[in-house]
């Protein structure tokens, strides 16, 4: 039987990554230079991570930021569309969107060329 992987918001993620490295809130966030306070905020989704901060926790902790920033947009598209009930053809649209949104972003650097 195959494993599936648990899906938990970014607050989640963070507080696992930390918790499993076996270290306090005041440890990361005087590392990364903010405020233990706003760590834990953001670790309940009180206060979504600046641009920066993920790039310094993902440092940190010595993984892709990517993927960090991946689990946080994630969360945000989800409480979005949690937000206006809306449902999973939300995300199909979207797909559809972006697809055509690059090919026009890429469409535009061609011409500047």
């Amino acid at each position: 039987m195959k494993k599936e992987k648990i899906h938990r918001n970014f607050g989640e993620h963070l507080r696992t990554l930390r918790e499993t490295a076996g270290l306090t809130l005041r440890e990361v966030a005087s590392t990364i230079n903010i405020d233990s306070s706003l760590l834990a905020k953001i670790e309940r989704n009180q206060r979504p991570p600046t641009r920066q901060v993920i790039k310094n926790l993902a440092s940190f902790f010595n993984i892709k930021e990517r993927e960090l920033l991946i689990e946080f947009l994630s969360d945000q598209i989800a409480y979005k569309i949690l937000d206006e009930e809306g449902d999973l053809n939300i995300l199909k649209i979207a797909e559809e969107k972006v697809s055509y949104l690059k090919t026009l972003h890429n469409e535009n650097d061609y011409d500047k060329k």
